[in-house]
């Protein structure tokens, strides 16, 4: 993996461990020679994740709608900053930018780009991990509802294993890099689905 999407929050909850693991979330990327391509904020989670790549040495590419450049949000302490014109374009760049998708606390945004992630990958649009880290339990309910869409039968057995999760960022990332893609639903013969 040369570069992860991190996905996370724009906002810096009262809790400090929040912005403290967006920052070692990327100094550890960084010290692992892996670049970060993210949402190109320098407020919250956001910029603490780039900071800390940054910090460390890394490459930091933000990936930022127009519209966000206005309202004066935009890191521009960044390898490279790629302006686009709407967040369609946003995620497209952030799976054509990068070799997995990496999902830290955060809240609705967060969550769009992390299910995207994992519908593109279980129709067969991109074949990359999509690791949760589940730092102090944020994800617990989460990756319960996720087994559960298992159970009831929402999610075929092929693909109840596309999140990958950890509590660790090292093992998480070590899960990741062992990742074997899955039978994508444009391989499967309407008998497997």
């Amino acid at each position: 993996m040369n570069r992860l999407a991190v996905y996370c929050g724009s906002a810096s909850p009262e809790d400090p461990r929040y912005v403290e693991l967006a920052r070692d979330v990327g100094a550890t990327l960084a010290g692992r020679g892996i670049g970060v391509v993210y949402g190109g904020g320098r407020l919250g989670l956001m910029g603490a994740v780039a900071a800390g790549a940054m910090g460390a040495g890394g490459e930091v590419i933000g990936v930022i709608p127009e519209a966000m450049i206005k309202a004066e949000v935009a890191n521009f302490d960044c390898t490279e900053l790629k302006v686009v014109r709407n967040m369609h374009e946003r995620k497209a760049a952030f799976t054509d930018l990068s070799d997995g998708f990496l999902t830290i606390p955060g809240g609705v945004g967060t969550m769009d780009e992390l299910w995207e992630a994992v519908s593109w990958s279980q129709l067969g649009y991109h074949n990359k991990p999509v690791g949760v880290l589940n730092a102090f339990g944020f994800y617990d309910g989460l990756l319960e509802f996720n087994r559960h869409m298992g159970k009831v039968g929402f999610v075929r057995p092929a693909h109840q294993g596309i999140i990958i999760d950890d509590t660790e960022l090292d093992a998480l990332l070590d899960k990741m890099s062992a990742y074997r893609p899955h039978t994508p639903i444009f391989h499967m013969k309407a008998e497997d689905l």
